[in-house]
């Protein structure tokens, strides 16, 4: 068996990550995770092309699948810090790095890494 090449292992591990965001949110029904694995095909042909961007994959798929709710299903991650005003959504920093992770503008605080939003909201899920 050949080992698994890094562009496939970061494609994975970044899959894992926004799913694991989506569940915390209670937003992975079918449609939704179609949109995940529209944005690895298209990370997967990106990152083939510039190799030295393999470190960058998680973040961008969790904003291409932000981008993609967006236009379908509203704002998603809503911030869990923010408890009054109008529902705002968290944004991915580096918009372009490694080791992405969601932070609320408004309040100005990193909230959690891309793959760890369950435990920012104490793995509570609402019903």
């Amino acid at each position: 068996m050949d080992p698994i090449s890094p562009v496939e292992q970061a494609l994975h591990s970044a899959r894992a990550r926004v799913l694991a965001d989506l569940v915390a949110g209670q937003v992975a029904e079918a449609d939704v995770v179609s949109l995940v694995e529209a944005s690895i095909a298209q990370r997967r042909w990106w990152v083939e092309q510039w190799p030295d961007g393999v470190a960058f994959v998680a973040g961008l798929v969790a904003q291409d699948v932000q981008d993609a709710l967006l236009e379908r299903h509203g704002r998603w991650p809503l911030c869990p810090v923010c408890g009054s005003g109008d529902p705002h959504a968290l944004d991915v920093e580096p918009e372009l790095g490694p080791h992405p992770h969601w932070v609320c503008h408004k309040a100005g605080v990193k909230v959690a890494s891309v793959g760890s939003l369950g435990s920012a909201t104490g793995g509570m899920t609402s019903s």
